[in-house]
This record gives structure tokens, C-alpha cells and sequence, in this order.
């Protein structure tokens, strides 16, 4: 299992050691002790499945007060996997960064608190596997919008299909001032 580095400070990716034949594959999904050497130390104490289809996109989500931090894999299918810093003072706040998880490659993206996630399926249908370290709190649940022209995320050019409360989060710029994350180098 290796870290592979991504631009913005704090997101990891993880490529997976996978062991290959003709049967199929099998590999480690998660092992605490190496994740924790590779910079992810929260205790995960829930886990979660979604299933969608084809341009559906979740997100951006983040959870205020302690916030909630989030090792994502796609376990079938194809996902464009984004996040956004949104951590007050950072050098790269309101930047984005994307990964392509699949069930081929297996990588994994760990997304610390101060970072919206979100993704799109790529595929015709895809299950997204997510460790949380926190429960889930529908009042501490916040967004912003997918398709906010000053964040510009690039999605991939299909038709998307957000719920109509990912359609009407509000815009970065509404929210900023309001963010309860700050950056610490």
C-alpha cells in the first residue's frame, strides 16, 4: 500500500497492494496501523454505502462543529471523487482537486475535516464505501454547490444529476465567512 501525493495539503490517496489471478483479486481494505503511518490517524466509527447511477452527483458536503473526516473507495463502478479546501487562511482554500476511483484500481481517498467531498458516477452504476469519524449529525450537515463557477471544479462532461438540495446549496462565497475550519502548516 503506498500514499500517492496530491496537490492540495491534506487529502491522501492510497494505492492499494492488490493480488491478482485468474480467480479475481483480493486485497487489504483497511488496516489501521498502516493507515495511521501514512497520515491518517482518525478513529473511524461508522460506515457507509451509497449506490447511484450514471451522472449522478453527491456533494459538496462537510460537517461543521468538529467537522468529520472520510476515507472514501469506490467498491464497484467508476467515480470522479472531489474535494475542496475549506479551511480559512490556507494558501489553496476554495481550490479543488478530483481522483478517479474505480474497482480497478482500488485507491482510496482520505478527506480530512476543512474539505467539502464529493463525487459523480462516471460508470453506469457505482457503490461508494465511506469510513466516517464521526456519526452523522443532519444538523451539523452543510454544503456548497457543485457547480460553483468561483471553486470551478471540473466535472466531467456529462449530464449531472444532483438532489435538489445539492442543486440549491449555497455558493463558497456565501458560506466563508462562516466556516468553522482554519488552516494550521
Amino acid at each position: 500500500m503506498e500514499r500517492i501525493q496530491s496537490r492540495l495539503d491534506g487529502p491522501i490517496l492510497v494505492e492499494p497492494t492488490i493480488h491478482r489471478d485468474k480467480r479475481g483479486f483480493f486485497h487489504e481494505s483497511y488496516r489501521r496501523g498502516r493507515y495511521s503511518e501514512l497520515g491518517m490517524t482518525a478513529e473511524f466509527v461508522q460506515d457507509n454505502h451509497s449506490r447511484s447511477s450514471h451522472g449522478i452527483v453527491r456533494g459538496m458536503h462537510f460537517q461543521v462543529g468538529k467537522g468529520m473526516a472520510k476515507l472514501v473507495r469506490c467498491a464497484r463502478g467508476a467515480i470522479l471523487d472531489v474535494v475542496v479546501d475549506l479551511r480559512r487562511g490556507s494558501p489553496t482554500f476554495g481550490e479543488w482537486e478530483a481522483f478517479e476511483l474505480n474497482d480497478e484500481n482500488l485507491h482510496q481517498l482520505y478527506c480530512p475535516v476543512g474539505f467539502a467531498h464529493g463525487f459523480c458516477v462516471t460508470s453506469e452504476t457505482a457503490d461508494v464505501l465511506y469510513k466516517c469519524d464521526a456519526y452523522y449529525d443532519e444538523s451539523i450537515e452543510r454544503g456548497i454547490r457543485y457547480d460553483d463557477p468561483d471553486v470551478g471544479i471540473e466535472w466531467p462532461a456529462i449530464e449531472l444529476i444532483p438532489s435538489e438540495r445539492d442543486a440549491n446549496a449555497p455558493l463558497l462565497s456565501e458560506v466563508a465567512d462562516h466556516l468553522p475550519f482554519e488552516y494550521r502548516p
